[in-house]
């Protein structure tokens, strides 16, 4: 399979397949219905550009008859359009990463602008769940289709091949299966499904291009009732709710044994289900129950009487207001309800109690944390024990049915639901043998592809060397797993012995063609003395050994700081002198990422805050995921930035500036204080380039697997062109006359009972540092001058007792402090 080199939004990406997706520059979503405009949001994220269009209404409403309009008028026409594109921008979390995002959408209708998909290269069709709509739209579309263009449908459920069967081949051979999840910013997985007739490089292609371009985990599906995720995450639901009835437990009750206990999302079963909508999950259920041949399996998906009367009553979940759960106002204040399935009552949430539970917390590992569950004889255990042991005979039982491989079918439930391990990848923590022993005590029929497992000898679905990872297939035999080719596993580099030097809370790994990434593994990734021992190093070793270097990892979140409890322990004891020295090695380790002589790329993705901005800030680039939280917090804990952060920030928005340009200088600085004063966290990447964390040559992954190797591209770009270091610069200030324009600005905000008194401290204390001080306005100061300033703030600061106050608060609460 040939690899192809493309551009996509100003950046290089790898396509794998025969024709070149970059051609893929505009699309057309049929349906602005809440999925089909996040769709449309999430290409335009994507930099496509996209026409949403949906039907013409046939009414008119109240405020369009206020506004003398007709049926006839161009705004009516494209009323639903519209809407659903308006929705986008109200919706939390938001579809978009920025509010412009939505300029790239173009709205209509499907009588007045069917004609433009000849115009575009991709046609998404996310209408109602009906065959014979679908199949009187695809009609429709072949009319004005321009050979050549893909169309795919976003259904969950429909049968692929029923929907075009009439259509012309080729036609056919363009159109295949893309379900997405909802919503599309968010979740990983897309499902490509193709039928008989789609073009072998059609699949290949959009498979390469929604990895590279939209972000997204591919995984290949058959033509089968809901495809793989929704077929055995459905199926589990099911189970859960039937078992649940059958103990006599709450949905409260299950949600403490199936949500982070078994490794899966903290929503866990009935929360997930109020998200998602009790009505979709009645339809998907239907729709497999409707589709299947098989009587046990038909009955798996019957729809319990309760769930079909929380539907008729209108008991949808969030987006009705209630469903398992029920906000309400009580003398507490907001208060949580939980319906009781019995009494059908909404009654005060409890957590079921059990030892299994409180010992599964304490394991150090998931694999040890699921054992000590699901072996366990409590209530808890045997619960997890039941819903467990039917999915996992169910997924097995579904090969290859559903899919051709137990990959397919773990990364599906992984990236569609949010599991930390799929099917089979559970099956292997808890003991293939162990608990195939247990299953036929109690009766159960072992699916053949477990029964092959086991009589081959093998003890587990997955085998792990130096060269990947293996999967067991129907036919006996292990089979290597595709990786793409733009993954880096940090963790296989560390098995395979590519550690340069490595602590408790960092390592330096090579990850080839002379390049080393420094990856944080501390609780939490928070720096401390370890890190920044490792940072000393890794500037010394890339500086005389390798191209470059990248600081990147692949936990949870990039960074979430420096290590609080360290600083308010050393605060709390006073050693100031201890304190100060530490906050000055912070500050030189940042120094020394800018100044030394090879590149620094830095990869920040998700939670990037504090000091985990001050570790990017200084690299030469960043290549960020575009799922980027990054803020400067400090004042929330009542301290400023501490690590050459305030630093940072002034020196990127005062580049270019005319030292002499007064009004420019103040109006620079007043966005640094805004920006670090009020503890503005970006939504996004690209929101986090309007605040001035990256710059216009930094670089944006859609795909944040591929971040690091497309930091460690950029180094290599860097040191092509013959890489030099930057000099150090002579920064102009505002000074005392700017110092107190800021401090102006505050005492207005602390006046009108915005900020508390602390607050203007903290604020205060920040104004200072920007202004460069009670230095004459225009003044040239060198960066150390400005650190210096900082480190005194900081220090400062963290003597207070209402910063200290605020510390332990978000230590203990893991929120902020309004003191």
């Amino acid at each position: 399979m040939t690899v192809h080199s493309t551009r996509c939004e100003g950046k290089a990406v790898q396509l794998r397949g025969g024709v070149l997706l970059a051609r893929i520059k505009q699309a057309a979503v049929i349906g602005a219905g809440v999925m089909g405009a996040a769709i449309a949001g999430h290409l335009a994220n994507a930099g496509i550009r996209t026409i949403l269009l949906d039907i013409v209404p046939k009414e008119l409403t109240e405020k369009e008859k206020a506004k003398g309009l007709t049926l006839e008028d161009k705004a009516v026409r494209n009323r639903i359009a519209q809407t659903g594109k308006e929705r986008l921008l109200k919706e939390k979390p938001s579809p978009v990463f920025h509010k412009n995002i939505v300029d790239r959408i173009e709205v209509g209708n499907l009588e007045d602008d069917l004609v433009k998909l000849s115009e575009v290269d991709w046609v998404i069709e996310a209408v109602i769940e009906n065959l014979s709509i679908k199949q009187s739209l695809f009609a429709n579309l072949e009319e004005v289709w321009k050979p050549g263009t893909i169309v795919s449908s976003n259904t969950s459920g429909i049968s692929i091949h029923d929907m075009v069967k009439d259509r012309s081949p080729e036609f056919r051979s363009h159109f295949l299966g893309t379900h997405f999840f909802n919503p599309p910013r968010y979740m990983k997985l897309l499902e490509i499904i193709p039928t008989e007739d789609t073009s072998e490089s059609i699949i290949s292609d959009m498979k390469a291009f929604a990895e590279s371009v939209l972000g997204k985990g591919v995984v290949m599906a058959k033509d089968t009732p809901n495809f793989i995720a929704n077929r055995i995450g459905v199926y589990g639901l099911q189970v859960t709710f039937q078992k649940m009835l059958e103990d006599g437990l709450g949905p409260d009750e299950v949600d403490s044994v199936t949500g982070r206990a078994m490794g899966r999302p903290k929503s866990a079963t009935f929360r997930t289900l109020d998200l998602v909508g009790l009505d979709t999950f009645v339809h998907v259920s239907d729709n497999v129950r409707e589709n299947v041949d098989d009587a046990e399996e038909k009955k798996a998906f019957e729809v319990p009487a309760l769930l079909r009367e929380m539907v008729e009553k209108g008991w949808l979940g969030a987006k009705s207001g209630q469903g398992f759960f029920k906000k309400v106002k009580s003398e507490k204040g907001k208060e949580i309800l939980v319906l009781d399935p019995e009494t059908k009552e909404y009654r005060p949430r409890k957590k079921l109690k059990a030892q299994s539970l409180e010992m599964a917390k304490r394991a150090k590992s998931l694999k040890e944390q699921l054992r000590t569950l699901l072996y366990a004889d409590d209530t808890a255990g045997r619960f997890a024990w039941h819903i467990t042991k039917k999915v996992l005979l169910y997924s097995a039982a579904r090969i290859p049915e559903i899919a051709d491989d137990i990959v397919s079918i773990d990364r599906a439930m992984r990236w569609g639901f949010n599991w930390d391990l799929g099917p089979f990848e559970v099956w292997d923590a808890i003991g293939v043998e162990k608990s195939v022993a247990r299953m036929k005590e109690e009766g159960e029929t072992i699916p053949p592809l477990v029964e092959e497992l086991l009589a081959s000898g093998a003890k587990s679905f997955y085998e792990q060397s130096s060269e990947g990872s293996k999967a067991f297939h129907l036919g006996g035999r292990f089979q290597q797993v595709e990786e793409h080719p733009k993954t880096i596993d940090l963790a296989r580099l560390k098995e395979q012995g590519k550690v340069i030097k490595a602590n408790k809370g960092a390592s330096l790994i090579d990850i080839g063609d002379d390049v080393a990434c420094l990856e944080f593994h501390s609780p939490k990734n928070a720096i401390a003395a370890d890190i920044i021992q490792m940072i000393n190093y890794s500037v010394k070793e890339v500086s005389a050994n390798y191209r470059g270097l990248v600081i990147g990892n692949q936990g949870d979140n990039f960074c979430v700081g420096a290590n609080l409890m360290l600083i308010l322990m050393e605060a709390q004891d006073q050693n100031w002198p201890e304190l100060d020295l530490v906050v000055r090695q912070f500050q030189n380790a940042m120094g020394s990422l800018r100044y030394v002589d090879k590149p620094v790329v830095t990869a920040p993705f998700n939670m990037t805050l504090g000091g985990g901005v001050e570790v990017s800030l200084p690299a030469d680039r960043l290549q960020a995921s575009s799922e980027l939280y990054m803020g400067l917090v400090e004042p929330g804990v009542g301290l400023i930035p501490g690590g050459g952060g305030n630093k940072e920030l002034l020196l990127r928005y005062m580049d270019g500036v005319d030292p002499k340009d007064r009004l420019s200088l103040q109006s620079r600085v007043n966005k640094v204080f805004e920006t670090i004063a009020m503890a503005k966290v970006s939504t996004s990447a690209v929101e986090a380039r309007e605040y001035g964390f990256l710059r216009r040559e930094d670089g944006i992954t859609m795909n944040q697997d591929h971040l690091i190797y497309d930091a460690k591209q950029q180094v290599l770009a860097l040191d092509a062109v013959g890489y030099q270091a930057p000099q150090r610069k002579q920064i102009p200030v505002v000074g005392e006359t700017g110092y107190n324009t800021l401090r102006l600005g505050a005492y207005g905000l602390l006046q009108s009972g915005y900020i508390s008194e602390h607050d203007y401290k903290i604020a205060d204390k920040l104004a200072y540092v920007l202004a460069g001080g009670t230095v004459p306005e225009g003044t040239l100061v060198d960066e150390q001058y400005l650190l210096d300033i900082e480190r005194e703030a900081f220090l400062s600061l963290a003597g207070e007792p209402k910063s200290q106050q605020r510390m332990q608060h978000m230590l203990t609460k893991n929120k902020p402090l309004r003191n």
